[in-house]
């Protein structure tokens, strides 16, 4: 990668509730962090908040050349025009966000959402540059190129990266898994299973509850684990339907990308609670007509927050394959294999450096 230590971007994670403003310059976070609310349920508020941020962000730096930053979908990321949000009232209609911030700040403006700037920043940056020298480092000719990138939070979010580049799509839908079936309800999508509502929603059902908004994942986790008072039980169950749903959508990504996976986002912090039920349902066999039962997936999948399995994964199974006809042999890896692993950087931090990825990108920087 080319010295890009000149190059600035402001950046903002867009969330429902707070946007998280920034400024990055050679991959470094040059700025404190400055956290507006959201009000996500009124435009011209929210619209002043996200011009206000980046206007403080922008007096903290001598120069910038670019902004670019994650903000939900869906949209047409290319032309910076967001479309009509469900969780988002404040934008109900076409919004071309990027061109009002263009003609405000008179820099180019970059958009995406925070699953592809996730999973950009955890392959460019974070994530997949670690494992890879791991990989080595423990004497495996393995390499990783390809990610899908998951963040657990509000809703289900992914990004995916082939061969070092994001999978955008014709219509900025290059990862839209909440919308992959739901393992549990076939009229639902996946996200009515993977999201803090639905943790809400098994708890309360769980527990003999009225369904309630305000109890949050972070309290049904505390619950589940004895800190706090409520249904120990019902708690626990929650995060088991949470995993199962979840490793039923990321084996469907995983038939159709071989690559690693990193999961982030506030929710996924919770992996000691819903990480068995997901990896169970990954690892389950399936049947065909006749009863017959066969691997779910083509590939072993692996606990990478597990120390004692690393060393098979990066071992594989190496073998050498004589050439016939000749004094040479090919050496062959018959271990089809991924891993999934929690991603240790701050996601937002993450999401932030994928927004600086793409803005170097953009400018032939990378």
């Amino acid at each position: 990668m080319s010295k890009n230590s000149s190059f600035t971007a402001l950046t903002l994670d867009a969330g429902g509730t707070n946007l998280v403003f920034s400024a990055f310059r050679d991959f470094k976070e040059i700025v404190s962090p400055i956290t507006l609310p959201t009000h996500a349920h009124d435009y011209d508020m929210c619209m002043a908040n996200i011009i206000s941020g980046f206007e403080q962000v922008a007096k903290q730096v001598n120069d910038y050349q670019v902004i670019s930053f994650a903000f939900p979908g869906p949209a047409d990321y290319d032309k910076g025009i967001i479309g009509k949000l469900p969780n988002f009232k404040a934008f109900q209609k076409p919004v071309p966000l990027g061109p009002i911030l263009h003609n405000h700040f008179k820099v180019p403006v970059l958009i995406n959402n925070d699953g592809n700037l996730f999973a950009l920043g955890a392959a460019r940056v974070c994530f997949l540059p670690a494992l890879n020298i791991r990989l080595h480092q423990a004497g495996s000719k393995k390499q990783f190129q390809n990610l899908i990138g998951i963040t657990l939070g509000t809703g289900f979010g992914c990004g995916i990266i082939t061969q070092g580049q994001l999978v955008r799509g014709d219509n900025s839908c290059g990862a839209e898994i909440h919308n992959t079936l739901n393992a549990f309800y076939p009229n639902w999508n996946a996200e009515e299973s993977v999201s803090t509502r639905a943790l809400q929603r098994v708890y309360a059902e769980q527990a003999g509850l009225p369904f309630s908004a305000s109890i949050m994942p972070k309290d049904i986790y505390q619950i589940a684990k004895g800190e706090i008072p409520g249904n120990e039980v019902a708690a626990k169950l929650s995060f088991e339907e949470y995993g199962k749903a979840l490793g039923a959508s990321i084996a469907n990504v995983l038939t159709l990308i071989d690559g690693i996976v990193v999961i982030g986002g506030g929710v996924s912090q919770s992996w000691d609670l819903y990480s068995t039920a997901m990896f169970n349902e990954l690892n389950r066999m399936s049947k065909d007509f006749r009863n017959e039962e066969s691997k779910r997936l083509s590939v072993e999948v692996f606990n990478l927050e597990d120390p004692t399995v690393f060393s098979k994964f990066a071992a594989g199974k190496v073998q050498l394959i004589p050439i016939p006809g000749s004094t040479e042999s090919i050496e062959y890896d018959a271990m089809q294999r991924t891993g999934i692993a929690l991603c240790s950087t701050d996601s937002s931090y993450v999401t932030s450096l994928g927004a600086y990825a793409l803005a170097l990108e953009n400018f032939g920087k990378t």
